[in-house]
């Protein structure tokens, strides 16, 4: 059948993709078997004349439906180059039978669409994969116990462990979570229910994140909590049988299929995709990081992806002389440019690297009590500061990795000049410092007659010659209360990697806060934390 009208004006506003090899047909609405009779429904498009010659196939497992932007996006612009692309909708969504049960069905239903696979005229038995975040983790579900046909994966913004996006270091993830439970209810129903659900929710937002509940104040909203949003609320530990076989790269003992892993430093996917890489042997791995968000990656990055995506696939599936595994990141602030870079962030350059992460001295800058950081600790006793929380009034959230409108790099003066967040900053650099690799704060806190508990969030700036203050990377943990005269606690808070230069003249700033609403949930109690003298940020300086 000939595309779609909305597909192919949506494939000429994908911007400066390859141009195209083949005509492209398709065949729409297919019912694809599984183990337990329910039926999916796989829309299949192909280079036509599909009789001139034998193609390899991609298969794409979507939550989100099979139209806008997928259809175009991975149908017709793979096709174009010279596979079969069947883009599947998960079951329970888009016409698929059976219920939507998230994390549980997708290394089955993954495994009967090869079984399928096998009895299709056009499948030559040459298999890869591709797609973002949920469909990322679908790849991942099959390739825990792979068939023999699949010889690459290409995972885009990838998720791989469910509890770890919903619950960040003990924080509910509470604006992403919202977010991202609104795309998959209602992406996979068409684009014109999600942009009216996705305004719905920016809408109501406020309203939803400062209620009692959150969740309730979400389904009065929108009509409904799904099942999985509100297990995942009810079930905070990593260890409770909620969670039991979620995590396929915690169920399988290793991993084999050819994989480029793909994101960004501000993609809430950051820290989970590092470790896909880190779970991947040598020479069956490369490593893709750009100056982008989650949805920014194949918006603003897409021209760059989609030419590394294809190269990988076409090296493993049809010139069979694949591609060697490399590392390729943007450094952000080094004074190139690299196309795609959200949040104002400023330019960034692309730097080949030998490995991830790469040889790096790790640095001590110690915050001192006049607000000043320097490479040296404070000479005294007296506390470094205090961070106070207020819940009529938590800390804003600003920037930073999410899913949010606002995620990317930002200017944080603002932010810097509330009472509740303590800023440490340094001289201006007489030399420039490349950080690259994982940064961390050890903070000795003394939450001592505060709450139960109390949250720490401590952020990396990059201050230029003008004053702009830009996040580089963060991360957020909470204190537990200690008793009034015992010892200050010893927190490490992982603040995630980056790759970033810091020029001469600009100086490096600390921001340590009470928390960052709505991007985590906010407390209920107020507190305050004692940062004592030792205290430091541990940056990797390559």
């Amino acid at each position: 059948m000939k595309l779609p009208l909305s597909t192919r004006i949506a494939r000429r506003t994908l911007g400066a993709l390859p141009r195209p090899q083949f005509a492209v047909s398709w065949e729409p609405g297919l019912s694809v078997p599984m183990a337990d009779g329910v039926e999916l429904l796989a829309d299949h498009y192909f280079p036509d004349p599909v009789a001139a010659q034998d193609f390899p196939t991609l298969v794409v497992r979507s939550p989100y439906g099979r139209g806008f932007p997928w259809a175009a996006l991975y149908g017709l612009a793979f096709a174009e180059q010279g596979f079969h692309v069947l883009i599947q909708s998960a079951r329970g969504t888009a016409g698929s039978g059976g219920v939507f049960q998230p994390w549980r069905d997708d290394g089955p239903d993954g495994r009967a669409t090869i079984a399928w696979l096998r009895r299709q005229a056009w499948f030559d038995g040459r298999l890869g994969m591709v797609g973002p975040s949920g469909m990322a983790y679908a790849q991942w579900s099959l390739a825990a116990d792979p068939p023999p046909e699949l010889k690459a994966m290409v995972v885009h913004v990838p998720l791989h462990n469910p509890h770890g996006f919903f619950h960040r270091n003990g924080l509910f993830a509470l604006e992403d979570v919202l977010i991202a439970t609104t795309a998959v209810q209602t992406q996979q129903l068409g684009l014109r229910r999600f942009l009216g659900a996705m305004l719905r929710l920016a809408r109501a937002m406020k309203r939803i994140v400062r209620a009692e509940s959150p969740v309730e104040a979400y389904a009065q909203v929108m009509g409904e909590s799904p099942a999985f949003l509100t297990g995942a609320v009810a079930h905070p530990d990593a260890a409770d049988g909620y969670w039991q076989g979620t995590d396929p790269l915690a169920a399988a003992s290793g991993f084999e299929v050819p994989t480029l892993v793909v994101s960004g430093w501000s993609d809430v996917a950051l820290d989970q995709a590092l470790q896909q890489y880190a779970r991947l042997p040598s020479g069956r791995r490369s490593l893709l990081v750009g100056p982008w968000t989650h949805t920014a990656t194949l918006q603003r990055g897409l021209e760059t992806v989609f030419a590394e995506s294809l190269a990988w696939l076409r090296g493993h599936l049809v010139d069979l002389a694949p591609p060697k595994g490399r590392v390729r990141v943007a450094v952000s602030g080094a004074g190139g440019r690299v196309g795609g870079g959200a949040g104002g962030g400023g330019s960034s350059e692309w730097r080949d690297l030998s490995a991830w992460p790469p040889a790096a001295v790790p640095v001590a800058w110690y915050p001192h009590p006049d607000g000043g950081l320097s490479r040296e600790p404070p000479q005294t006793r007296a506390e470094t500061g205090t961070v106070r929380y207020d819940p009529s009034d938590p800390t804003p959230s600003l920037g930073g990795s999410g899913l949010a409108q606002k995620a990317g790099v930002r200017d944080n003066r603002a932010l810097e000049r509330r009472d509740d967040v303590l800023v440490f900053t340094s001289p201006p650099l007489t030399e420039a410092i490349e950080v690259v690799g994982a940064v961390a704060a050890e903070i000795l806190a003394d939450p001592g007659g505060a709450a139960p508990s109390a949250t720490l969030f401590v952020r990396l700036c990059d201050v230029d010659d003008r004053g702009r203050s830009r996040n580089v990377c963060d991360g957020v943990a909470r204190v537990t209360s200690t008793d009034p005269g015992a010892p200050p606690t010893a927190v490490t808070i992982p603040m995630s990697s980056t790759a970033h230069c810091i020029l001469p003249g600009h100086r490096i700033r600390v921001q340590i806060s009470g928390g960052a609403h709505p991007r985590f949930a906010a407390g209920r109690e107020a507190f305050h934390v004692a940062i004592r003298p030792g205290s430091a940020i541990v940056l990797p300086v390559a």
